[in-house]
């Protein structure tokens, strides 16, 4: 994958990284059904989002790499439409919405599959990385931090 950045703004401290069909089952929820520790950790474990705490609010530049050297987290994701939303937390489908980029954020196309998604965080600059994997679930006791 080409290096490819762009910016998000959160109110809530949190990135969220999803294929838009994962998340379906979602559409009816209440807009801040993830802020439940429980639901978060629970849709993480299955594979079908992933939701990285900041550490607080503010404008983010997120790029995509090829891969990262020491990783902060590693989590497996299923994608099974190749729609994948990085951004804000808040825009994360619920309340009958799905998410449109309007803090900011990008939709980026990747092949239907099991992948590692790798991040970390250094001075408002998060890093992820998409590869290939096997396994779509996770095991999680807590949720997950880029930023403490």
């Amino acid at each position: 994958m080409d290096i490819f950045n762009f910016k998000f703004v959160t109110d809530t401290s949190t990135l969220c990284v999803f294929d838009l069909e994962c998340l379906k089952h979602r559409l009816d929820d209440d807009v801040d059904w993830w802020s439940i520790p429980n639901e978060e950790l629970s849709e993480v474990n299955n594979g079908n989002v992933a939701f990285f705490g900041l550490g607080g609010d503010g404008e983010f530049i997120v790029k995509l790499v090829d891969n990262i050297g020491n990783p902060k987290v590693r989590t497996n994701l299923k994608i099974t439409s190749g729609k994948v939303f990085v951004g804000a937390g808040e825009e994360v489908t619920a309340d009958e919405l799905e998410p449109e980029c309007v803090r900011g954020g990008a939709f980026i196309d990747l092949k239907a599959g099991s992948y590692v998604l790798s991040a970390k965080c250094e001075n408002g600059v998060i890093e992820l990385a998409f590869e290939p994997g096997t396994k779509e679930e996770n095991d999680f006791k807590d949720v997950l931090r880029l930023v403490e």
